[in-house]
């Protein structure tokens, strides 16, 4: 019962986990492209303190868009504050991390073969990890690095790097990818919440006084700027590991942080390009160069040809894990009292050799499979946190790993399953699975 409840609350808290997140990227890709798109007022606009505007047509009618340089003439009775978009992606994404990382530690966020953590230690890790790298981000963002744009993003960009390669090395392989994420999104909310908002309601105060803003409002607001432009190069990596659990074949790369790297920087380069264009830049190197680098990452991570399993003669098969299964087709091959009649021995021994899997592979395959997948990948799984087979997949007779042979040789060959490798499936279990569904 606990983990069909889980199910319904990690449904519920998606959804509205990407409701959330459509509403706050879209508001960003908004205003970034609304600041970079006004024009010069005419000069009544400018005599009004306004600085830029835009006309829009959307939806049937026309829009007039305009921003002060710093107050209106008059403050307004409704004023819409941009920040729930922010709260609420960040609350969801929160309650997400501990429905699905955090509930199902040891099937989701714990890899043994890494650090052999308890549930507890690896969600103390977990959260160490993420609010040590927004506390450090916090310190450079408020000193005086973080006045410099240029300084500040490199910083913070080698720092992103050493986190990814550091999360590789404390969770799985698909919780690494959620954690830089995780760290994306909260420094992202952080921004709003100590930066940007602090900013905008001083300026606020101001106005309402009837003050001018002096330098502190003014070290606000460019405080504000930084963390702003921190967030747009930040959207597009962060759009990619929030769907990063659909794509083993990125996360569970030998050098999956690597290529976190890789995607963080031909997203943001792709992002800056949009940027340029938006202030009337047309700077297409900024399309080239990630162009160049996706090429250069697919054929980087282009994975070994899978060889299917050779027809072979039942003594070649894999050791079977059973004793209840007899080799049979080896009496025709190794009966030595048959000397005079070769003919027949030959027949047989070709007879054997065009069988590509022998009964005894069969069974041994099948018990690596009872034994590593079926506890999670059966009508009723017996693996603690699962109350239906992942992806509706079953896998508990030879058909359906027939059916199915397409994905598992995916899965097991990236290391994407077993999950976090909870049922520790070897090496050589491995390869010799995979192997086996190929010649299915």
């Amino acid at each position: 019962m606990g983990a069909y409840l889980l199910e319904w609350l990690s449904l519920f808290f998606r959804w509205f986990h990407v409701i959330a997140g459509v509403a706050w990227i879209g508001a960003s890709f908004y205003f970034v492209w609304l600041d970079l798109s006004l024009r010069k007022p005419p000069q009544w606009k400018a005599d009004k303190g306004i600085s830029g505007d835009l006309w829009a047509v959307h939806g049937g009618g026309f829009y007039e868009i305009a921003k002060y340089k710093l107050e209106p003439e008059e403050m307004p009775k409704t004023l819409h504050w941009f920040k729930w978009e922010a709260y609420t992606t960040w609350l969801t994404g929160a309650a997400m991390m501990s429905i699905v990382y955090y509930a199902n530690a040891t099937a989701y966020l714990i890899d043994p073969s890494k650090v052999p953590f308890t549930s507890i230690g690896a969600i103390a890790t977990s959260l160490l990890f993420l609010f040590g790298s927004y506390f450090i981000y916090e310190v450079i963002v408020r000193s005086h690095l973080g006045k410099n744009a240029f300084i500040f993003s490199t910083l913070i960009f080698i720092l992103l790097v050493i986190a990814s390669w550091g999360s590789y090395q404390l969770f799985s392989d698909r919780a690494s990818f959620i954690h830089i994420g995780a760290i994306l999104g909260t420094v992202m909310v952080g921004n709003v919440f100590f930066g940007i908002m602090p900013a905008q309601r001083a300026l606020v105060d101001c106005v309402r006084r009837g003050e001018k803003p002096g330098k502190e409002v003014a070290e606000l607001a460019l405080q504000a700027k930084n963390r702003s432009l921190m967030n747009n190069y930040f959207t597009l990596p962060l759009i990619f590991t929030m769907i990063s659990n659909h794509y083993p074949m990125m996360y569970a790369h030998e050098k999956g942080w690597l290529v976190l790297v890789f995607v963080g920087v031909i997203t943001a380069t792709a992002r800056h390009y949009f940027n340029q264009k938006h202030l009337g830049h047309k700077k297409p190197r900024y399309l080239v160069i990630p162009a160049i680098l996706t090429v250069l990452l697919i054929i980087w991570m282009r994975p070994e040809p899978i060889d299917p399993a050779p027809a072979m003669p039942a003594t070649a098969s894999v050791t079977p894990t059973t004793t209840n299964s007899t080799p049979t087709a080896t009496s025709a091959t190794t009966n030595t009292d048959n000397v005079n009649n070769s003919s027949v021995s030959n027949n047989a021994a070709t007879a054997a050799e065009a069988v590509p899997v022998s009964a005894s592979a069969d069974d041994a395959m099948m018990d690596v499979v009872h034994t590593r997948c079926s506890t999670c990948h059966a009508v009723q799984p017996t693996q603690q946190g699962f109350a239906a087979p992942p992806a509706g997949i079953i896998l508990q007779t030879p058909e359906d790993l027939k059916t199915h042979k397409a994905k598992i040789v995916t899965a097991v060959k990236t290391g994407y399953m077993p999950l976090g490798n909870i049922t520790q499936l070897t090496d050589t279990e491995r390869q010799q699975l995979v192997a086996y569904a190929s010649s299915l």
